[in-house]
């Protein structure tokens, strides 16, 4: 074999091999155990960045390591290729956005395929090709015919620089994430999914997902927010009316001193028919996002209407407001205000000069006056009237069961989840199969798929599709829809197609449920709320229309934590910053790593530390994986992303550890070169394809240990790898990745110290074959290598998965350092059941401790089990 460690010949080697025998094509076979892992598919942006690298090296080492426990392993790979991003960058270099999305794929998979993923590209998917996209047309058809799908007026949040709807979690301190610009409040007609009808389900089966991370079930549970509540009428004094308003917290009616709508709520717009200022309110509350959390941040304005509500019980009249922390798609679009129990109704009355008034105290009589903040806390009820005294508990069932014998009021299930709306107005998505008639009327598309025309240059004026007669004009004056679908509905059913990606007859077919549900599925907690309660509703769609025979689509999620790195600035007069690479400045660190100075390499003057932030082009303290690549070769960029952190946490990039991720790897090629032919000639005198262990000769074994005979250091080390090797397959099942290299690392430390001789060559053998086939699912091209040239088999993925040899632990004798005063003097070996006195009576003896004693007394003597004697004498 050759000397050097050359990685990039290794890798085009390995990756040649793989592809010629087809080596991770998935192929159903009920008579074995199927492992589905997945990790979320990419944007197609051009470019891998290491957050990419760190998630697809982590889900390709988990299917690498199924494989080789012997399971019917499905690892896919394909391309979000809809959405704004490609519209965007089509607009700014003038070509179409297909043009941009299909390059810009055809480099990524070259990316991926050179960090030799084990991908079954056979499989492989683009959202933007019309045969995956007809399918979720198709389902979308029969959701229409179900009433699962519906047209509506809806508030959203509008960009109008992006001019398109946004969701929630897209605005950003009231602007759009990409754009920047303020985003309006718009009502504007929307095709939905009725999500909300899978609410109750969605909600239950989050406790049977054992496999996700709490974090993420909690913030489902919250996402879908189901409140007990009650839902009661106030009248509208003077009028026949009455205000439909939901409360989870009815104990605090009596305390009840205004009642606030949306703007667009039709009391609203009727009082502003009359009143300019009124109107303009209305108008300004139009700008900003409608997420919860950005209402409860927000500045409380409002604007009394002049019309009064009547409180259900007492009849007393309060003043109705248009507030713009209501809004008209939760609820009502009205809610009853309590100021002296609610912090967001507090704020308001303070800005509004409103009363307070406090029905609610602290059941253990501790102070809670709301001059300074609301009282939120449940207790006793007082100046009720009937229902004073009674807790907070009781009174909702008494204030609810009073409200329901008078007819102004029943319990009620609610949820904070709304339903999908899935219309974006812009062009680069699936089209929305839908045919309006001349009288308005819609019907669902009966030739599908409703192909996106693709050769089309867009300006940025709004979605060129409202511009094609051609698309959009039908016979008989009908009209195609010209909105397409937020990409949340192609990513939210992909994991399946994957599994009959060829079929032409139906959206899945069979295979699905050989392959379904997914059993690992690798992505970023980002992805926590939406993309996850998509994909799980859209499952149960799917099972509801027959295609699979599951409830839930990924039995275990690993979110993988992200990647991080330091980040340098200056900041000029006007306090801007500019942003260097990390690569591009020199730091001067103290003995404890501390930064102490740095300066930019190309003129030496200083540059300030930014923090550790997450790798992004906007603090340009991005690292280029082909960079990495081309330098060290993809193993080492892989084990040192495995090495550095639990794949849970964050990894802080560090360019020393990739150094030290190839030493290692080079130390594990040169171990090798170096005993090749003597590993290979012990694996034929053991009489065994891979001689793992067997015909423990006697022969002198250097460096095992002082003290040892030749034939107890073999079996020291032989302990020590299979002490290694149950660690390590203790890690696997874990997966913390970064212990099972470290116990790669205690394997290979512990072989190299062995001799020459050929029992010492067999356990060399046996501990290099077992930490090749721990390393080979996280570095699989050097291991693939090693493998054959050792002589220990064609295949590594092909190789039995370690076990660990219970007897080589079995000790008949313990190694024990020796100090004196705390210095380490000396080692003895002692039988393994041997009693203190006998452990202290060798250390005692041992002839070099003897010697450091000396004439000194031995005030006492400290035995630390399996591991040291420390000789106290002074």
């Amino acid at each position: 074999m050759q000397t050097e460690y050359e990685p990039h010949a290794i890798e085009t080697a390995a990756q040649r091999h793989w592809d010629e025998t087809q080596a991770f094509k998935a192929v159903e076979d009920p008579s074995r155990e199927k492992f589905y892992c997945l990790s979320m598919f990419p944007y197609p942006s051009g470019r891998l960045h290491m957050g990419h690298v760190r998630n697809y090296t982590i889900g390709d080492v988990i299917a690498r390591h199924q494989r080789m426990l012997g399971k019917n392993v499905l690892q896919p790979m394909g391309w979000d290729a809809f959405g704004l991003p490609a519209e965007n960058a089509a607009i700014k270099h003038g070509i179409p956005p297909s043009r941009w999305t299909r390059e810009n794929i055809a480099a990524m998979k070259g990316q991926l395929k050179r960090l030799g993923f084990g991908y079954d590209w056979e499989r492989e998917l683009a959202t933007c090709d019309p045969d995956y996209y007809r399918w979720e047309q198709w389902l979308f058809t029969r959701l229409m015919e179900k009433g699962l799908a519906y047209q509506a007026t809806a508030t959203v949040n509008w960009d109008p620089v992006d001019q398109t709807v946004l969701a929630n979690e897209q605005v950003i301190d009231g602007r759009g994430w990409r754009s920047g610009a303020l985003v309006e409040k718009r009502e504007i007609e929307q095709w939905s999914i009725r999500i909300t009808d899978y609410a109750q389900e969605l909600l239950d089966a989050i406790d049977q997902l054992d496999g996700w991370p709490e974090r993420v079930r909690a913030m489902q549970r919250n996402w879908i927010g189901r409140s007990e509540g009650v839902l009661m009428r106030f009248g509208l004094v003077g009028a026949e009316e009455s205000l439909e308003v939901f409360t989870t917290r009815p104990d605090t009616l009596m305390g009840v001193t205004y009642v606030a709508v949306a703007a667009e709520h039709p009391l609203a717009q009727r009082a502003a028919a009359d009143d300019p200022e009124l109107a303009a309110f209305i108008d300004d509350c139009r700008q900003g996002g409608t997420s919860e959390a950005e209402l409860e941040t927000m500045e409380k304005k409002g604007y009394a209407l002049g019309i009064d509500a009547a409180h259900p019980v007492t009849g007393e009249p309060v003043p109705i407001y248009a507030a713009n922390f209501v809004l008209m798609g939760y609820g009502t679009g009205a809610v009853m205000a309590v100021p002296a129990h609610d912090q967001r109704d507090w704020e308001f009355a303070e800005r509004h000069g409103i009363p307070k008034r406090q029905v609610i105290v602290s059941a253990d009589d501790s102070p809670c006056g709301i001059d300074e903040q609301a009282f939120t806390e449940k207790g006793v009820l007082r100046d009720s009237g009937p229902f004073d005294g009674l807790t907070s508990e009781q009174a909702f069932e008494a204030i609810a069961d009073w409200l329901a014998e008078r007819g102004v009021g029943e319990r009620q299930v609610n949820f904070r989840l709304r339903d999908w709306g899935v219309s974006r107005q812009r062009y680069w998505g699936c089209p929305i199969p839908v045919v309006r008639a001349a009288d308005g009327t819609v019907r669902p598309e009966t030739e599908l798929p409703v192909r996106l025309p693709e050769e089309v240059v867009v300006d940025g004026s709004g979605s060129p599709l409202k511009q094609m007669p051609e698309f959009s004009a039908l016979a008989n004056g009908e009209t195609r829809e010209t909105d397409t679908f937020d990409t949340f509905v192609e990513s939210s059913w992909y994991y399946a197609r994957y599994c009959s990606p060829d079929c032409e007859t139906a959206m899945l077919d069979e295979r699905a449920k050989y392959w379904l549900p997914v059993d690992q599925y690798v992505g970023g907690i980002e992805h926590a709320v939406l993309h996850l309660l998509y994909a799980r509703f859209f499952h149960k769609l799917l099972r509801d229309e027959g295609l699979v025979d599951c409830d839930e689509p990924f039995a275990s999620l690993l979110t993988q934590g992200m990647v991080v790195a330091e980040t340098w600035y200056r900041e000029d007069t006007e306090g801007r910053r500019e942003w260097f690479n990390p690569a591009d400045v020199e730091v001067s660190r103290d003995d404890k790593g501390k930064v102490v100075g740095a300066v930019l390499r190309g003129d030496g003057e200083p540059v300030r530390f930014g923090g550790i932030e997450k790798m992004s082009k906007s603090k340009n303290n991005g690292v280029d994986p082909e960079a990495m690549i081309a330098r060290y070769g993809a193993d080492t960029v892989r084990l040192y992303m495995m090495f550095t952190a639990p794949p849970d946490q964050s990894l802080e990039w560090n360019d020393e550890g990739v150094e030290g991720a190839y030493r290692f790897l080079k130390r594990l090629w040169n171990l090798a070169v170096t005993h090749a032919e003597a590993l290979r000639a012990s694996g034929a005198s053991a009489g065994s394809g891979e001689g793992l262990g067997e015909g423990q000769a006697e022969g002198p074994s250097e460096g095992l240990g002082e003290g040892l005979g030749e034939a107890e250091a073999e079996a020291e080390a032989r302990r020590e790898v299979h002490a290694a090797l149950k660690k390590a397959l203790f890690d696997y099942e874990r997966q913390q990745f970064n212990t099972v290299v470290s116990a790669c690392m205690t394997i290979v430390n512990t072989v190299s110290r062995l001799g020459d001789e050929p029992p010492a060559q067999t356990v060399r053998r046996e501990g290099l074959s077992i930490a090749l086939r721990l390393l080979a699912p996280i570095a699989p091209h050097v291991t693939h290598h090693l493998w054959r040239a050792l002589g220990l088999g064609e295949d590594i993925l092909a190789a039995p998965w370690p076990a660990v040899d219970e007897s080589a632990l079995t000790q008949e004798q313990i190694t024990y350092v020796v100090q004196v005063n705390g210095k380490v003097r000396g080692k003895i070996a002692v039988p393994a059941d041997a009693e203190r006195d006998a452990v202290e009576a060798a250390a005692l003896a041992n002839e070099n401790a003897q010697r450091f004693i000396g004439e000194a007394s031995v005030r006492k003597v400290i035995v630390v089990a399996n591991k040291l004697v420390n000789i106290v004498a002074k």
